[in-house]
């Protein structure tokens, strides 16, 4: 497991895993600094936001089966012990109900404050600050 693979993950993204990624970039989303292919101990988060502690799992057929779902208990299980939730799509969700899940995804961060990032200030109020 390394930077590599993670980034790997991220040049081959399924397009449920891209159409998430479109809408984790826009307003409001982009406040909470989601990642993709987030590396957690062993397994790699699709999305993961750190300051939000919040995990985003997008998941396809292949993980139905007996195997991948005991896989899924055990990262979901190392992933909560470690702060973080897990919110978890189905492709067929993320791509027929991309609205509902971004819905779903705000009640879920709506109790979560804002992160505030040095790096969105304007130069306005830098120097009002200063």
């Amino acid at each position: 497991m390394s930077a590599e693979r993670a980034r790997s993950l991220r040049k081959r993204m399924s397009p449920p895993e891209a159409r998430m990624w479109n809408v984790l970039r826009r307003e409001p989303f982009y406040l909470y600094h989601f990642r993709r292919q987030v590396q957690l101990g062993r397994y790699y988060a699709d999305f993961a936001s750190h300051p939000a502690k919040l995990v985003i799992e997008i998941d396809g057929g292949a993980h139905f089966t007996r195997e991948a779902l005991r896989y899924d208990a055990a990262r979901d299980q190392f992933i909560a012990a470690e702060g973080y939730a897990v919110l978890c799509f189905t492709t067929s969700e993320v791509l027929s109900h991309l609205d509902a899940v971004a819905a779903a995804l705000l009640d879920r961060l709506a109790p979560i404050p804002v992160p505030v990032s040095r790096h969105r200030h304007s130069a306005k109020e830098t120097r009002k600050n200063t």
